[in-house]
């Protein structure tokens, strides 16, 4: 392989390892900046020998191996957390004795369990929900913070400083590094799960900038919720936001035209809808179902999705069940947002002056003040109902208050069709 070549292999190799690395380390030295710090240096490593001596055969042991002899260096050397250190050394020591195949032995049980604690731990309810993504997409999905920064378009400083503040915040609240249990589980799963949805989101239909989505993100998002469900394969609500992010990302090539402008859903050319994300969604969804109980709300989300994919069109969607699906959602997660969906699927399913009655109640919503998509609804269902001066109004409001530059442009030209009538 050419220089460049093995560049291109160990950067694939990180994008996998990194996780799995960084989990391990942590269990060991307890420390997140420490573990990622001597993670960094096992890549340092493989740039400076993986060029002259090719790629291992197991390029993840190889990470480790390295990892660990540099932390055992670096505690040595600096004689940092000498306890730590002591312990660590002599397991260490004794680890430097055994080939890389038995590393890859003792790292096979493991690896899991360390690598769901560090999703749990990346996640924790102490921190922000802007800290739990940036952190997740640092560790879980081996990001940069510039291209974190890019993607959900803030400045890199931004993007560092809460990396930073949240391992600090992780370190001076002692939380453990584990899986948590009992009454507690549910509550930080829920925590994990809303992390990768709001990635997810972001890339689904990205809240400011000029792009519709950011594929890049409903991939990062896919391949750890993925990850998620094969870690706790017994939760259905992980496998029902698995299913979920499978049938809307199967939309992804039909919502955006040619040059990039906003294409609703049901305009949508389905015939682009990708039938392997469908069947991949169908069948996560099915697992969520076959382990009992009541759905949650992601698995719901799922059942609702799964309408659209199943409908060979537009006009075949079975809408009366979709609002069937939101009167579950709205009793079991009672939200604006959701109510608002609700008013949506009520006017598909039984006219647009059944969803304008619940729109208009959620005017006076303080939640939705600013939310554009209340305009941009009421702006639908007052134009199929005829009343085109309103609509005018409600679309050139929503457009207002979108910071999407394509979904602007896109309102507007709502405005301007019901102008002309």
């Amino acid at each position: 392989m050419t220089t460049s070549e093995t560049h291109r292999a160990i950067e694939a190799v990180w994008r996998i390892e990194s996780a799995r690395l960084i989990a391990g380390l942590v269990r060991i030295l307890r420390d997140i900046s420490l573990a990622e710090e001597f993670a960094q240096d096992a890549l340092v490593a493989a740039l400076e020998q993986w060029p002259g001596s090719g790629v291992p055969d197991n390029p993840g042991a190889w990470l480790m191996v390295a990892a660990k002899r540099r932390a055992i260096d670096r505690l040595r050397r600096i004689r940092l957390m000498e306890r730590k250190h002591e312990e660590f050394g002599r397991g260490l020591e004794a680890e430097q004795e055994m080939a890389t195949e038995a590393f890859h032995i003792a790292l096979d049980d493991p690896i899991g369990d360390d690598l769901l604690r560090l999703v749990f731990i990346s996640c924790h309810p102490a921190l922000s929900a802007e800290a739990r993504i940036a952190l997740t997409l640092r560790l879980l999905g081996g990001l940069t913070t510039e291209e974190i920064a890019r993607a959900f378009l803030v400045p890199e400083p931004t993007v560092a400083q809460r990396i930073v503040r949240a391992k600090r915040t992780l370190a001076e609240a002692r939380i453990p590094f584990e899986v948590p249990r009992g009454a507690e589980l549910a509550i930080r799963l829920a925590s994990v799960l809303e992390v990768i949805y709001l990635i997810f989101n972001e890339g689904y239909s990205a809240t400011a900038g000029e792009d519709w989505t950011r594929p890049a993100l409903c991939e990062e998002a896919l391949r750890l919720g993925r990850i998620l469900a094969g870690l706790a394969p017994m939760e259905p609500e992980v496998h029902g936001l698995t299913a979920l992010m499978e049938l809307q990302a199967s939309r992804l090539r039909a919502r955006v035209g040619s040059s990039g402008e906003p294409i609703l859903l049901l305009d949508q050319n389905r015939a682009k809808w990708d039938q392997l994300l469908i069947r991949r969604g169908l069948a996560a969804l099915r697992r969520a179902e076959a382990l009992g109980g009541t759905l949650g709300p992601y698995a719901l989300q799922a059942a609702i999705a799964a309408c659209h994919a199943r409908a060979r069109n537009a006009a075949g969607t079975d809408w009366v069940r979709i609002a069937a699906l939101y009167d579950v959602l709205a009793r079991l997660t009672p939200s604006p947002v959701v109510e608002l969906n609700r008013a949506v699927a009520i006017g598909m399913a039984f006219g647009p002056a059944a969803g304008l009655e619940i729109t208009d109640a959620l005017c006076l919503e303080p939640a939705l003040k600013d939310y554009h998509l209340l305009p941009s609804v009421r702006g639908d269902l007052l134009a199929k109902l005829g009343r085109l001066g309103e609509a005018q109004g409600e679309f050139e409001h929503a457009a207002r208050l979108t910071r999407n530059v394509r979904e602007r442009e896109l309102l507007l030209e709502r405005a301007a069709a019901c102008r002309k009538g």
